[in-house]
């Protein structure tokens, strides 16, 4: 089960699994801090030129991505800015964002989906199982994120977290 995703839509949620062969404790903190998030966030061939997290209720997550692969052809150059707020937060087991599109001063993308996204950190045998719920609002939101990659995307995120999670163990 390590290393492998398992994605599947129930309703309008996209829920995404997968173990990572790290303690619970450790794969919680590489999402709440920004030295770690600048590590692994974003897919293959992108980078994290800038990141502020306040990990709490209320607190703001804002980050930029871009593409440095040219073989990544129009993307190449690429700024994607994302903004999120914190709602509820469990040291060490879960916490809730919203997740917006945003430009550089933190504003939200008109005309983009947001996401309720619901991270949950289990122990299981050989390390911990992430669990992602992101609620979108309407089937069209659903359907705008899942065209844009977005499974593709997460999954070569997870997989830069996990080589993320080897090297700092």
């Amino acid at each position: 089960m390590s290393g492998t995703m398992i994605s599947r839509v129930e309703g309008l949620e996209l829920v995404l699994e997968r173990v990572f062969n790290a303690p619970r404790e450790l794969v919680f903190k590489v999402f709440s801090e920004a030295e770690h998030l600048k590590q692994w966030w974003g897919p293959r061939g992108w980078i994290v030129p800038f990141c502020t997290v306040d990990f709490r209720p209320g607190g703001i997550w804002h980050y930029c991505m871009k593409c440095v692969d040219e073989k990544q052809g129009e993307f190449f150059g690429m700024e994607s800015w994302g903004k999120g707020v914190y709602h509820e937060i469990v040291d060490g087991e879960r916490f809730d964002y919203t997740d917006y599109f945003s430009d550089a001063e933190g504003n939200e993308t008109e005309g983009m989906p947001s996401t309720l996204v619901s991270m949950r950190f289990e122990e299981v045998e050989g390390g911990t199982k992430l669990v992602s719920r992101s609620k979108y609002d309407s089937e069209e939101a659903l359907k705008t994120v899942m065209d844009m990659g977005m499974e593709q995307g997460i999954t070569e995120t997870w997989d830069r977290l996990e080589e993320h999670l080897q090297s700092i163990q």
